[in-house]
């Protein structure tokens, strides 16, 4: 996927969750351990979403979400919440998966996608 349908793709998901009641916080954030798609918040939740979008369907893009990246993610989020004094928040790790061409494909949203314990 190029970096423009990934931007592409990473709207339309932020402007699903500003629908839902959160406030973006950042997209694209990144820093020496890596990379969350986007963060938002909504009361006392700070939910970190990873962005998977595919235009044809070879198998789960919910199998993206490796257990690597799902560390990684969760070390991003950790630096962010420690230097963005998010810490006394609740903490969630979503999934936005779209399937289909831009600009219309198909949302599938998961809230609680993975967590740090792997559960």
């Amino acid at each position: 996927m190029s970096k423009i349908h990934g931007y592409a793709a990473e709207g339309l998901v932020a402007r699903y969750l500003e629908k839902e009641g959160f406030t973006i916080l950042a997209k694209n954030y990144t820093c020496r351990l890596g990379e969350i798609d986007i963060i938002g918040l909504k009361k006392d939740t700070v939910v970190f979403v990873e962005v998977k979008q595919r235009t044809k369907s070879y198998f789960a893009l919910s199998e993206l979400i490796t257990a690597s990246k799902q560390k990684k993610i969760i070390a991003t989020a950790k630096y962010f919440l420690l230097h963005n004094e998010y810490s006394n928040k609740i903490c969630r790790f979503d999934a936005a998966l779209l399937e289909g061409a831009l600009p219309m494909p198909q949302l599938t949203y998961i809230p609680n996608a993975f967590t740090e314990s792997g559960e």
